[in-house]
């Protein structure tokens, strides 16, 4: 059944999920009437055509209607926000520890999705990060304070100590500490090997509420 294969081999490709899981997938998909397999394919391609990356954090979002129409500034709703601390910035690995953190209610800042992490310092292996784009948030936002929230696995942490390194570079070019960056780290709680996506809020809490 070489149509099932090619969607199980297309469902393996999916996050945490293997070969058994991808084929209960593809099986569910068969027993769904046409209805319900034609509701699955049409909200599929709304979150294609619909959903954008914001040009500043590059969190997902999706245009919101007002009483004028369509409002699309190229900005999530969150780095919209007038509430927001714009002095703070948070550094997160994926869309999903960006959830984690807003579920706590203790963070009130911006963010930066980086992209994902590395397990090198070697220059091709952090091509896929969002490095430049990064830098240039930073020259041009006066923030007081940038919490680097990645996750405590060992990609995590070397890529802490890229980024640690990438501010202090800027720094040192703009004139050094009187730039006034504070780079802070979560507190530990977070078990080593963890990831923000799966820790409970209150662990989430007290790590940002213990950052140094």
């Amino acid at each position: 059944m070489d149509t099932v294969n090619k969607l199980i081999n297309i469902f393996r490709k999916f996050p945490t999920v293997g070969s058994r899981t991808a084929g209960r997938f593809a099986y569910y998909l068969m027993k769904l009437p046409k209805e319900k397999t034609d509701e699955l394919i049409n909200a599929i391609l709304e979150l294609k055509n619909k959903i954008k990356l914001c040009e500043f954090c590059f969190n997902p979002y999706e245009p919101f209607d007002s009483a004028q129409g369509k409002i699309d500034d190229g900005i999530c709703f969150i780095c919209r926000n007038p509430a927001r601390n714009k002095n703070l910035l948070c550094i997160i690995e994926k869309e999903t520890d960006l959830i984690s953190i807003e579920n706590t209610k203790k963070f009130n800042g911006l963010y930066f999705i980086l992209g994902g992490t590395v397990a090198t310092m070697r220059k091709e292996d952090t091509g896929h990060l969002r490095v430049e784009e990064l830098k240039k948030r930073i020259l041009q936002n006066n923030f007081s304070e940038i919490i680097v929230a990645l996750n405590p696995t060992p990609e995590g942490r070397t890529t802490s100590v890229l980024i640690e390194q990438v501010i202090k570079e800027i720094s040192s070019a703009q004139g050094g500490p009187a730039s006034g960056w504070k780079i802070t780290h979560l507190a530990r709680g977070i078990p080593v090997g963890g990831e923000l996506e799966y820790a409970d809020d209150e662990t989430l809490k007290s790590a940002l509420e213990g950052r140094k």
